[in-house]
């Protein structure tokens, strides 16, 4: 996958390891996400990062974005994150609580 979609791709996943289909429910990510009850159960901040993520992917194709390109390139901010969700080293309701929607302050 070209880099400028990663740190989406990151999201998503950490946002889909934290969510209550995952930890509570012990759906894989995947069924999370193709299933259409069980999306509309994920968190309203898994499913706007979800949206960037296919909107970053529409773009890789759309070919009027050729020229301008699709996106800044990866930073490798969400790396250590999913990392540790993926090795299974951590607390869950400590990662449920990250779920909460926080609004950046001007």
């Amino acid at each position: 996958m070209p880099s400028s979609c990663k740190d989406l791709r990151n999201q998503v996943a950490i946002c889909l390891q934290r969510s209550p289909c995952v930890l509570i429910d012990r759906n894989t990510p995947k069924q999370c996400v193709e299933n259409e009850e069980l999306r509309k159960e994920l968190p309203e901040k898994c499913r706007l990062q979800l949206a960037s993520f296919y909107k970053c992917k529409h773009g890789l194709v759309d070919m009027t974005k050729r020229f301008r390109g699709n996106a800044p390139l990866s930073t490798g901010r969400y790396d250590k994150d999913l990392a540790k969700l993926s090795s299974g080293d951590f607390n869950a309701e400590d990662e449920q609580a990250k779920l909460a929607i926080s609004v950046p302050k001007n």
